[in-house]
């Protein structure tokens, strides 16, 4: 055979081969990415004809649904506006479809059970989505975001947003996501109001709870305590001095304000929160022990949530370019929910919120969900909450020792302040310092109560604020979304 032909041959089976490759990965094994990108308007486009399923609330507030637009087809219609513009999201064939209208598509356009589809489609009946019920509370969700816009008006130099997160400790039900500035997902069917938000430095498109990375502060001190007893290195009497100028990596840390503790217990570090003490601790641990316990917390990934992957970002220490890593870090200072250049924490309110909730459950993390229920267009139920363990954190006993330390910061510690109609109050307060110079710091709180018997997990925080604590400004809208979710 001649060898011009044979090499010809090879050349075109090498282009079939290539050809074949390229479009196996969108029909096959890339199908499902290709549909769920924000661009791609043809899966929205068909859909237009379909009911789409309405989306209520846990306390029975309708916050979407499907109306005739003429010529067959629908739209998508919000009824509670901003409240939900974050996390439940848009759907339009303009702009695409985000957050839980994307993440929840199949039951809501009806794409969950295909053989019933392939039926409609032989009979010719009309396709219609499933209606689905979320976790969340719509009078807690009007309460954490009007406490959030309460706090950046009228705390000094409050600039940026704010977050809030209310889990169920022992369902994973998440009750609670708020995240100010939001938007009203009925406007963003405009194609210049959707620009204008797309471009507003506030970012009110941004799913902050999810999205957004921030210091934890000395939150973290949760997780460090966790893995202090769990592993088995430390106790609540282990006892270290903690006086201010302690080497911690080869640079001497302060306490808050400079304060000098003298030798003192885990109780007392906890509950009033000392730098000096915690990165001791965290140092002994070492990077692989507290890179293990922070892993069981769901750092290092997206949180397990059925929420689009895009509008999620994983929580840890990040180096200087932007990737997380796992060794090299000042562990020392993450410990106390610091860093630095070769390794910053930073994490995710949600991940915060976890922390919380998986210490409430007994040192058992829940799988995060916004599905309580879904219903075909028949009323039968089709879906329901199924609580399913996402991780063993902890031991109990680690779980009760903990809990115990976090009263004490809410009775006679940094949290003293605070208290809800829940019941006793366990908690964190956190106050990152993002500008030491101009006094700028980002406040934090996270808990749960009652502490003898867990109802709600919580995490909030403020981007910004000049001279103010966890405490003081976080704390309070931690307490007044709780207080909501005792009563629903």
């Amino acid at each position: 055979m001649n060898k011009q032909i044979v090499r010809l041959y090879g050349f075109v089976l090498l282009l079939f081969v290539f050809l074949v490759a390229f479009t196996s990965r969108w029909a096959v094994l890339e199908a499902d990415e290709l549909e769920d990108e924000t661009d791609n308007r043809r899966p929205l486009i068909e859909e237009q004809r379909i009911e789409r399923g309405t989306i209520t609330s846990a306390d029975g507030t309708l916050i979407a649904e499907s109306e005739r637009a003429g010529g067959g087809v629908f739209v998508r219609t919000y009824p509670t506006g901003a409240l939900f513009g974050n996390p439940v999201g848009y759907s339009f064939v303009d702009v695409g479809r985000i957050g839980i209208e994307s993440s929840e598509n199949d039951l809501l356009s009806g794409e969950q059970n295909e053989f019933a589809s392939i039926i409609d489609q032989l009979s010719g009946s009309t396709r219609e989505g499933a209606d689905i019920t979320l976790t969340l509370d719509a009078g807690a969700q009007r309460v954490a975001v009007d406490a959030l816009q309460s706090a950046l008006s009228s705390t000094p130099g409050a600039e940026g947003g704010g977050s809030v997160v209310a889990l169920e400790p022992d369902t994973g039900a998440v009750k609670v996501m708020a995240s100010v500035p939001g938007y009203d997902p009925n406007a963003v069917q405009d194609e210049a109001t959707f620009q204008q938000l797309r471009t507003d430095e506030a970012a009110p498109l941004l799913n902050r709870p999810t999205q957004s990375t921030y210091q934890p502060g000395s939150t973290m001190k949760v997780v460090t305590a966790v893995a202090a007893l769990d592993s088995g290195e430390f106790t609540p009497d282990t006892t270290l001095e903690a006086n201010s100028g302690v080497e911690i990596s080869g640079v001497p840390l302060a306490n808050s304000g400079g304060q000098d503790f003298g030798t003192i217990d885990m109780t007392t570090a906890l509950t009033n929160s000392v730098n000096t003490y915690w990165a001791q601790v965290g140092e002994e641990l070492g990077t692989d022990t507290m890179v293990e316990y922070m892993e069981r917390f769901g750092f290092y990934a997206d949180p397990e949530l059925d929420y689009p992957d895009n509008q999620m970002r994983a929580s840890g220490p990040y180096n200087s370019d932007g990737r997380l890593v796992t060794e090299g870090f000042d562990v020392g200072r993450v410990a106390i929910g610091q860093g630095g250049e070769e390794g910053q924490l930073l994490s995710a309110p949600m991940q915060m919120a976890e922390v919380a909730a998986a210490v409430a459950n007994g040192g058992k993390l829940m799988k995060p969900t916004f599905l309580q229920e879904a219903s075909d267009p028949d009323g039968r139920q089709i879906a329901e909450l199924d609580p399913d363990e996402q991780s063993e954190v902890m031991s109990d006993e680690t779980s009760a020792q903990v809990t115990e330390l976090m009263v004490g910061v809410a009775n006679d510690g940094t949290a003293s302040g605070l208290s809800t109609s829940l019941g006793q109050l366990a908690g964190k307060t956190g106050t990152a310092e993002i500008n030491v110079e101009e006094g700028l710091n980002r406040p934090w709180f996270i808990g749960f109560a009652p502490a003898e018997d867990p109802q709600i997990a919580v995490a909030a925080m403020l981007e910004q604020c000049t001279g103010c604590f966890g405490g003081e400004v976080a704390g309070p809208v931690a307490m007044q979304v709780m207080d909501a979710l005792a009563g629903s």
